[in-house]
């Protein structure tokens, strides 16, 4: 038990550790983080984010949250930059340069080389008395007592902070820029979550099939055509308008009563005022509203009303919508 303590005494500390310099950082977001925000938000270019070691590691992440939430932007090895990669940086890009120390070696050679080129430099760093500091057009400032590691030597606490840093420019970033949930969709097609803000239901049901019956409709037939679509249930329709619906719950309620159901027909157990859904509504919509309603299907219908087809919920299952 004692072991056991130990390690949860341990992960609790780095935790904790973590937590209070994340409540430093906060005091940290005042006019100059502004002022950053300002600057990438009204450039021409992109944000170039580089750094070495650790910071690399939290740099290439940052680029990928830049980039998903509208800011374009480019990772740029620190190393890799002063032998050859320097090609990376554009007339108008920024670049933003990670470092806890503000003072590797490779950060103090391209400072002056990018400065020469004439890009803006933000500097991110745990030193105010850096190389980077000192010589960085804009400075976000992490500032930290130790690390995490015991040994106050593996980065934890100041990648931390970094990563922190990055989320709080990129969502600054995004509601300055006025960034929705429909720019983000452009940015995330192929996922659910981008599903969730771009796929519409008439995308759901282009490959369905059509589940229809009249008033008249023996039940017998009735239950053809929802065993024949294979989507639970049929629409109910005359004259080219909707009627009702019946639902193979309505079916097995149906038996359950022992009636002889050769004679009835569809009006005698239809449900009058189904559930409908645009076409053009969000595949997401269809989702909320079968889960309000406690139902497996919605029936679709046009801008005119008309009926167009049936949603089920095996749909958005396939699409990964829920």
């Amino acid at each position: 038990m004692k072991d056991k303590n130990k390690i949860i005494n341990s992960a609790v500390n780095t935790i904790d550790i973590e937590i209070s310099a994340l409540a430093g950082l906060r005091s940290q977001i005042d006019a100059h983080f502004v002022s950053v925000v300002e600057l990438i938000a009204q450039s021409n270019g992109r944000l170039i984010v580089t750094g070495i070691g650790k910071s690399a590691n939290i740099a290439t992440k940052i680029v990928a949250t830049f980039n998903s939430t509208g800011t374009p932007a480019v990772f740029m090895h620190a190393s890799d930059a002063i032998h050859g990669d320097l090609g990376i940086i554009q007339k108008d890009d920024i670049v933003l340069m990670l470092s806890k120390s503000g003072n590797t070696p490779e950060i103090k050679v391209l400072i002056p080389l990018i400065k020469n080129f004439g890009n803006k430099i933000i500097g991110l760093t745990a030193h105010k008395a850096s190389f980077l500091a000192k010589n960085a057009d804009f400075l976000l400032y992490t500032p930290m007592e130790k690390e995490a590691c015991p040994n106050n030597l593996a980065p934890t606490t100041s990648t931390t902070l970094q990563l922190v840093m990055g989320d709080a420019l990129a969502v600054a970033l995004l509601e300055y820029k006025g960034f929705n949930d429909r720019d983000f969709a452009k940015y995330h097609p192929g996922g659910s979550l981008g599903k969730r803000l771009y796929l519409r239901v008439n995308d759901l049901i282009i490959s369905n099939e059509k589940p229809q019956s009249s008033p008249d409709d023996l039940m017998k037939d009735v239950i053809i055509e929802i065993t024949k679509k294979r989507l639970g249930a049929t629409a109910i329709i005359d004259n080219n308008e909707l009627k009702g619906i019946i639902t193979d719950g309505d079916v097995r309620r149906l038996l359950q009563q022992n009636l002889d159901i050769t004679s009835i027909k569809a009006k005698d157990v239809m449900s009058k005022k189904p559930k409908t859904i645009s076409n053009e509504a969000l595949a997401v919509d269809a989702l909320h509203k079968m889960q309000a309603h406690n139902i497996s299907q919605l029936i679709v219908v046009d801008q005119n009303q008309n009926y167009t087809g049936m949603v089920h919920l095996h749909d958005l299952l396939k699409e990964g919508i829920i």
